[in-house]
């Protein structure tokens, strides 16, 4: 269909038109000043929603697009002139074009008025926070209080409620909500659920300690296929410490799933105990998820050569100071301070706290897995490993 527009015009005609209609002439005032047909007044007017009020060209700041200026954005798109060009005529950034023509139905669909009712709206303020709504508000919190990151609460309301936009919110605005004072939108103790325990942001740092052990093989040597996650049964495993270091959980990480197993030692964390507890665990795994374990350079490890014995499970250590290394585990042991806070005795809890605890992680959506869980892209594994 050929597009209608106003033939045998001028752009100075046309503008003529337009701003005898902005200073509030009727049709046939504007007949009697320029001499032009009611139904060519009409061709040019139309388009712009026929009748132009004065309050449409008040803008308050000259940051934004006016309405004159997007009605020359329209007119230019009808004369077929590129985004460039209309820019440089009003002295915009041709982004700034480009992004108003787009974000409104493009080159051949572009009406100026509606476009800058739209752009008042969206820019009135103060705008209603997303969380006063109360069913999504509720979905936040339950998640939280399952100690699961704004993150992964932001990526699975999306999953869940795909096909309901008002139910999705940016884990910015969580984090918003929990830290800026005065917004209220989330109960204010619920900052105690996110990881770090904190009601303000800070920046965050690791100071990390390392032991000397004899006869590590180093992570230079480890298989390649270790890297690239794509071989399940590579594990990577650390401690952490409870308060004034005299206890300890141990922890272990599949690379490919970030599958935890936790490791209960409930005396002293010596090499010994270290070894016996990783050897009782990692067993029950089938054959094809025990392929190797990368860990720092913690005595605990001192017994290392012991356990490949008995398990066949090489052990490669890292770098120093190279907690990176190990990123899927220094990621999973923040995640385990919301279970074992730090500053307390970790000999308190039970094989059946750390079972929960690994249950509770591994069954909370992670974003390196497309929104899966842990637990689900391990059952994938075990099933395609068993047949």
């Amino acid at each position: 269909m050929v597009k209608r527009r106003p033939r045998r015009l001028t752009a100075q005609v046309r503008r003529e038109v337009i701003g005898l209609a902005r200073e509030g002439h009727s049709y046939r005032q504007i007949k009697g000043k320029i001499g032009l047909p009611l139904g060519t007044i009409g061709l040019v007017l139309h388009p712009l929603g026929g009748v132009l009020r004065k309050e449409q060209w008040e803008c308050p700041t000259g940051w934004r697009l006016s309405l004159e200026e997007r009605i020359a954005i329209q007119l230019g798109c009808q004369q077929d002139k590129t985004l460039t060009a209309i820019a440089v005529e009003l002295s915009r950034a041709v982004s700034t074009v480009c992004r108003e023509v787009n974000g409104n139905g493009g080159r051949s669909q572009y009406r100026a008025v509606p476009a800058h009712q739209r752009a008042e709206l969206a820019a009135r303020r103060p705008k209603p926070a997303k969380l006063a709504a109360r069913e999504l508000a509720a979905q936040v919190e339950a998640r939280l209080l399952r100690l699961w990151s704004p993150e992964e609460i932001a990526a699975k309301l999306r999953v869940e409620f795909e096909d309901r936009p008002e139910m999705w919110v940016s884990h910015e605005t969580i984090y918003k909500s929990l830290y800026v004072q005065g917004r209220g939108e989330l109960r204010r103790e619920l900052h105690r659920c996110l990881r770090t325990g904190r009601a303000q942001r800070r920046h965050r740092g690791r100071v990390e300690t390392r032991g000397r052990i004899p006869n590590m093989v180093m992570i230079s040597e480890r298989p390649a296929e270790v890297l690239d996650r794509a071989v399940p049964g590579h594990w990577e495993g650390d401690l952490i410490i409870g308060a004034n270091n005299n206890s300890a959980i141990g922890t272990l990480v599949e690379r490919s799933t970030r599958f935890v197993m936790l490791l209960h030692l409930p005396g002293a964390y010596t090499a010994e105990a270290v070894r016996d507890a990783m050897t009782e665990k990692i067993l029950m795994l089938p054959a094809a998820l025990r392929r190797s374990i990368t860990w720092d350079q913690g005595k605990e490890m001192a017994q290392h050569a012991q356990f490949t014995i008995q398990t066949g499970i090489p052990i490669y250590f890292c770098d120093p100071h190279s907690p990176w290394q190990r990123g899927s585990n220094e990621n999973t042991n923040g995640l385990l301070r919301q279970y074992f806070p730090k500053g307390i005795s970790l000999r308190r809890f039970t094989d059946a706290d750390l079972d929960a605890a690994a249950d509770s992680l591994n069954s909370r959506p992670r974003e390196t897995l497309g929104w899966q869980t842990p637990a689900e892209r391990l059952n994938e594994l075990l099933v395609a490993i068993t047949g």
